[in-house]
């Protein structure tokens, strides 16, 4: 581990001035399930944690003003899987929260810190991508808000500025008519980093798709918003030609590696894969249908 200081934030004023006083080197600290390894193993230089487990905003779970939802982006996985208005209206967030690392891990890991890791393997952000989520972002300039879809650039890269963090995630409510599925593919149950991961989001408007998203992560820099695949849906009958039109438009739009969970051949045929099923339960889910979040 490396020589490095702790500071706990109580506001988000004092977060962000600790963090502006830090400089590079400084981290937040909201979980912790990425960043304590990252410094234990010296894959990144930190000299400062700041904590924003005891700030309100960055914790919180609960509805938004004027409808939807806001996580606040330290809460832990098990509080947002365990909230009865998450399990009812987004269970896309309950299919990802519910995954990450095991019981221990959830009880600490955070979606603000998965996204702000910045992993193109995330499962946190496939889904909050697909909800159309923003990220509340605070800093020495004030408040911004920037969708969850342009946040991240790269690998471990996101748009956040010296001094800035994340204090928490806007969901807006669901529309009448949709629905949402995530599912990622694993190796082996040792090895919690997905292969692929697919978000599909649906409007059905009678049998037609009035509005669909699908979102693939581990099979590019950042994760992938295929707007082909939605071409291949919006305003025709949901049927198996037009998801399977979806898949096949997924498969060409991603740009995997060969890695050690993986091929490239391999993960071209699960963003395929997973795309199909993803459909195929969002609209279940779009019809009022129960769809286990762990089949």
């Amino acid at each position: 581990m490396q020589d490095l200081r702790y500071a706990r934030a109580s506001s988000v004023a004092e977060a962000s001035r600790l963090l502006a006083d830090g400089g590079p080197t400084a981290r937040v600290l909201a979980g912790g399930t990425d960043v304590i390894v990252q410094a234990r193993e010296r894959t990144q230089k930190i000299s400062l944690f700041v904590d924003i487990k005891h700030i309100p905003e960055a914790v919180g779970v609960g509805g938004a003003e004027g409808g939807g939802l806001t996580l606040g982006a330290a809460a832990p996985c098990c509080h947002i899987y365990d909230d009865a208005s998450v399990r009812s209206s987004y269970p896309a967030l309950v299919d990802a929260t519910s995954l990450i690392g095991g019981t221990a891990i959830q009880g600490r890991a955070s979606l603000g810190g998965n996204l702000c890791n910045s992993s193109p393997a995330a499962d946190g952000v496939p889904p909050l991508i697909a909800l159309g989520a923003t990220a509340v972002i605070a800093g020495p300039g004030g408040e911004r808000r920037v969708p969850v879809a342009t946040f991240t650039t790269g690998p471990g890269q996101n748009v956040l500025e010296p001094g800035e963090f994340v204090v928490a995630l806007e969901v807006p409510a669901p529309a009448p008519g949709s629905g949402v599925r995530f599912l990622r593919f694993i190796p082996r149950n040792e090895m919690d980093i997905a292969v692929v991961n697919v978000a599909s989001a649906l409007r059905l408007d009678g049998a037609e798709v009035a509005e669909a998203r699908v979102v693939v992560g581990a099979a590019a820099p950042t994760a992938l918003v295929v707007e082909e695949a939605a071409e291949a849906l919006v305003g025709r009958p949901l049927s198996q030609e037009s998801i399977a039109s979806a898949a096949a438009a997924a498969r060409a739009a991603v740009r995997p590696i060969d890695d050690m969970r993986g091929s490239i051949r391999q993960r071209r045929h699960l963003a395929g894969v997973l795309t199909e099923r993803t459909l195929r339960d969002a609209a279940r889910r779009a019809r009022g249908e129960e769809v286990a979040s762990h089949p």
